[in-house]
């Protein structure tokens, strides 16, 4: 088994995701004229929307809390010092270009997920790749390995993970057991998680931006005390990610290794083309009332944890001096004595309750999405949930306490599929895409705001549930 999952890796990770993601992100900036750039402003907007007259749904900012309580995780603190340590300082500027064509492709995902969505036994909105995989395509038996794979890799494996890092990073911090962490941990996870997803998007909407906040403004102090060096900070990224100056700088993997490394921890990073965010923007009530609208959220979002959170633990790592080539320190360790350069020995304490936060959103984020594939499952509400969530529990318990590789492999292989069953769909839907996009600005430009008419899409019919786009209600 362990052959073979190493070979499944190979294939995924090596070859198929690496230029796969990239190669949709491409697609869908130029098929939907540069709309992240062109159209910032408007991720913003949609970002501030209600549900007031909708309950069936969370609102747009906790649908992007939700998503980043899941995006911002242990990658953005170890896998940006791991992509640092292997690419050199280049690797950020290529984790940059992924994460902005990666917009493109998380906006094409979310906007279909909102397209497609259901309303559950309880009356709740549910969706993601699996019901545009079933729906839109005709594929049940796709969106159900889809969501076979989405439980137990993000449901599951990687909230081991997870736990794994908060006991790590609080034993070696603050000398705390791993059992007594992973105890605290597990019975905090418990009280969220069993209140359901409108639990965990209330959680998400407070946890989230405090812990952003908190973690860019001590970007920024770091930023203010070295001003001087940012200039050349910025410089010798950009330069290194072409192979230009990093001789000098120690750093002998070139190009390549700069763009291998930057690509690879940008999409474990921002998940842009995964099928994993979608999940939850199914569940907001876009407003405006438009699939397209949560589209734009889920952009912002991309943005967030790579532009801002994971170039702030990039550009603190480098103006520490803390980046040794071949000196064996990496991960977190790097990420800490980064911040112990900077701060003193509140800098380790600093990494372990940043890593606390981060993690711990993981759990939650990750378990909202794996309720989501339940529910395409045919078992999303009653027993079956509450043995997921104890299972959940269950992992994050044993998970602090060891890791065992070919698990944590397996659960990679797991994504690997059902990213590449996501891209594959999201490709064949981009018609649907555009014309959705295109309708959106449409009734912009006339001064409308724009409202989803189901009418105006004959070719979607038995497809979504058009009751739900006829009122907010």
């Amino acid at each position: 088994m362990t052959a073979v999952i190493g070979f499944l890796n190979t294939i995924f990770w090596g070859y198929v995701l690496i230029y796969g993601l990239l190669a949709v992100g491409v697609f869908f900036t130029i098929r939907l004229k540069f709309i992240q750039f062109v159209h910032f402003g408007e991720m913003f907007r949609a970002v501030r929307g209600s549900n007031a007259a909708d309950k069936s749904g969370i609102t747009p900012f906790q649908a992007l809390c939700t998503s980043l309580a899941s995006r911002v995780g242990t990658g953005n603190i170890a896998g940006v010092a791991v992509a640092l340590y292997l690419g050199g300082p280049g690797a950020i500027f290529w984790m940059w270009m992924v994460a902005l064509v990666g917009m493109a492709t998380a906006y094409s995902e979310s906007t279909l997920a909102q397209l497609y969505k259901v309303r559950n036994e309880e009356g709740q909105y549910r969706g993601g790749p699996a019901f545009y995989i079933a729906r839109g395509l005709g594929m049940p038996w796709a969106g159900a390995i889809f969501s076979i794979c989405l439980i137990l890799a993000f449901g599951l494996v990687f909230n081991a993970v997870q736990a794994n890092s908060i006991a790590d990073a609080m034993e070696g911090a603050f000398g705390l057991p791993k059992l007594a962490t992973g105890i605290v941990v597990a019975a905090i996870t418990g009280v969220v998680i069993f209140g359901g997803i409108r639990q965990i998007a209330r959680v998400a909407e407070i946890v989230v931006p405090f812990m952003a906040i908190v973690y860019l403004l001590m970007a920024i102090y770091v930023l203010i005390v070295h001003f001087a060096d940012v200039p050349g900070v910025i410089g010798m990224i950009v330069s290194n990610a072409f192979g230009i100056g990093e001789a000098a700088a120690g750093f002998t993997g070139g190009l390549a290794a700069a763009m291998l490394n930057g690509v690879k921890r940008g999409l474990f990073s921002n998940e842009a083309g995964m099928g994993s965010a979608p999940n939850i923007a199914a569940v907001a009530t876009p407003d405006p009332h438009h699939p397209s609208s949560q589209g734009f959220v889920q952009a912002l979002g991309v943005f967030i944890d790579t532009i801002l959170i994971c170039t702030a633990t990039a550009i603190m790592i480098l103006l520490s001096g803390a980046l040794v080539p071949d000196s064996g320190v990496t991960g977190t360790q790097l990420t800490q004595a980064a911040m112990q350069a900077h701060i003193g020995s509140a800098g380790v304490a600093f990494i372990a309750v940043a890593i606390f936060f981060f993690a711990f959103t993981s759990i939650i984020g990750n378990y909202s999405y794996s309720e989501n594939a339940m529910t395409f499952l045919g078992v999303g509400t009653g027993t079956p949930v509450m043995i997921l969530r104890a299972a959940v529990l269950a992992m994050v318990l044993w998970g602090s306490l060891q890791t065992v590789a070919t698990v944590f492999d397996a659960a990679d292989a797991s994504m690997g599929l059902m990213a590449t069953i996501n891209l594959i769909a999201i490709v064949l839907l981009s018609g649907t895409v555009a014309k959705l996009t295109k309708d959106y600005f449409d009734q912009k430009k006339q001064g409308r705001q724009p409202t989803f008419d189901a009418a105006m899409y004959p070719e979607l019919k038995g497809q979504i549930e058009a009751d739900i786009w006829s009122q907010k209600s």
